[in-house]
């Protein structure tokens, strides 16, 4: 039994992984939303593996039901254009990788000064 948890927990997983990396890498936006939705389902199903069925539930209803829904609603208003918020992406990409490493630096000084 807990070796077919592991492996459903393992799928899941990798799933939810690839499909988080898809969000941030998705050149549509109404792609990127359908990534967002299946990371949600799988980091539900994550939770209905951890016997948290209500957890699992407000995640689906409340980020999916509600959220998604009211994001793609904004982003079919809209109708901004892709290509013009795209064009300054590596320009400003070594400054956003610098302020990502110091917050990452300062969450791992953090930690271990807790734990000393």
């Amino acid at each position: 039994m807990t070796t077919l948890h592991t492996i459903f927990f393992y799928i899941f997983s990798t799933v939810l992984l690839v499909a988080a990396f898809r969000v941030i890498t998705a050149r549509n936006p109404v792609h990127a939303v359908i990534y967002l939705v299946l990371t949600f389902f799988q980091a539900a199903a994550i939770w209905l593996l951890l016997k948290a069925e209500f957890l699992a539930i407000v995640l689906v209803l409340v980020y999916v039901g509600a959220v998604m829904v009211l994001f793609l609603f904004v982003l079919m208003m809209l109708n901004f254009d892709v290509k013009a918020m795209r064009e300054g992406f590596w320009k400003l990409f070594p400054a956003a990788a610098a302020v990502g490493g110091i917050c990452f630096g300062a969450a791992h000084v953090k930690k271990h000064v807790q734990t000393a």
